[in-house]
């Protein structure tokens, strides 16, 4: 079976990409990472890639905290298809996805979030749980639309929230989850075990 290529988008620390990246090493997971990109040439996603030998690309600096520019996102969007690109992994990618990556892989988008979605989405999800002081969350791969944190749920794990937990040590535990979750989902992706959504032109 041919192996499943991967692009892996992230705008931080790499920590799902690692994992992902580690998973396709020892050979659990039947895909290739064929581009590492970034909406910050400075992410150490980036520098994580380049020490495993796999392409990175780095997208031009923007004036939007939350978006990329049409422009820079169809670059980036090109990018992907160059390379090969069958999958997109949203791995800690902070921007909102426009058109130009939405229509370029249609039902081929697939992001983690650290919450039981649609409970807490956005940013710092965590904290979100702490406030709301629920007894657990945890964390979601799913479908990526137009709508933030919004497309159809794949599988989900659950963390139980602790008595004095902070921030800091719920996110830790989250991340544990989803460092299990994302490869587990892309190696059924790959496999067949998980339905793509329809799409007529693929």
């Amino acid at each position: 079976m041919k192996p499943l290529s991967l692009g892996v988008l992230g705008s931080g620390k790499g920590s799902n990409f690692v994992a992902l990246a580690e998973a396709i090493r020892l050979g659990e997971v039947p895909a290739e990472i064929v581009l590492v990109a970034s909406d910050r040439a400075d992410a150490a996603i980036l520098a994580l890639a380049r020490e495993r030998k796999m392409a990175v690309y780095a997208c031009r600096r923007g004036a939007f905290r939350t978006k990329l520019e049409p422009e820079i996102e169809r670059d980036l969007a090109q990018a992907l298809a160059s390379a090969g690109v069958e999958l997109v992994v949203l791995a800690g990618y902070m921007r909102v996805l426009k058109s130009s990556l939405l229509e370029k892989f249609p039902g081929r988008i697939i992001n983690i979030h650290p919450s039981l979605l649609p409970s807490f989405p956005g940013l710092h999800a965590w904290e979100q749980a702490l406030k709301a002081r629920v007894e657990q969350t945890g964390c979601t791969v799913h479908w990526v639309n137009e709508q933030v944190d919004g497309g159809s749920v794949i599988r989900q794990v659950k963390v139980p929230v602790r008595t004095g937990d902070t921030p800091e040590s719920l996110h830790a535990r989250i991340q544990e989850a989803e460092h299990r979750l994302l490869p587990e989902v892309v190696r059924d992706l790959a496999e067949g075990r998980i339905p793509w959504p329809e799409d007529p032109r693929r």
